[in-house]
């Protein structure tokens, strides 16, 4: 066996996995990360980049939809300790689904958040494609 040749071991990842894992692992880095996802994902199209994007669409949107209801709950006195507890659970969700969907990202696996995931691929199925 040739000196010159790399051992299984030593053989570096394909460009192509290590851009997937860039736009996915960016995705999940704020909105300006998920932006500049979207503008690398555009240059070179690749199925775990698309499906992390969709996961961060989603999970992004959830945000804000919740923003804007705790916004037009809380102006109407809704200082109730059970909304507040409520909304503070689901902020708590949030950030776990975060930590969930990048960590797929860095290991490289297309494996949807839990609960909401599934639906983030469906409703936004050709999204980024």
């Amino acid at each position: 066996m040739s000196m010159d040749s790399p051992t299984p071991a030593q053989t570096p990842p394909p460009p192509a996995i290590a851009e997937d894992k860039t736009v996915a692992i960016v995705s999940y880095m704020t909105m300006l990360g998920f932006i500049i996802a979207i503008i690398i994902h555009t240059s070179k199209k690749t199925k775990l980049g698309a499906f992390h994007l969709r996961q961060m669409l989603g999970l992004w949107l959830t945000v804000i939809a919740l923003i804007i209801v705790h916004s037009i709950s809380s102006p109407f006195g809704s200082s109730d300790d059970l909304v507040n507890m409520a909304f503070m659970l689901l902020a708590i969700s949030i950030i776990v689904l975060w930590v969930l969907g990048l960590i797929a990202a860095v290991n490289g696996q297309m494996k949807p958040m839990p609960v909401v995931g599934p639906l983030y691929q469906k409703w936004f199925g050709t999204t980024f494609d």
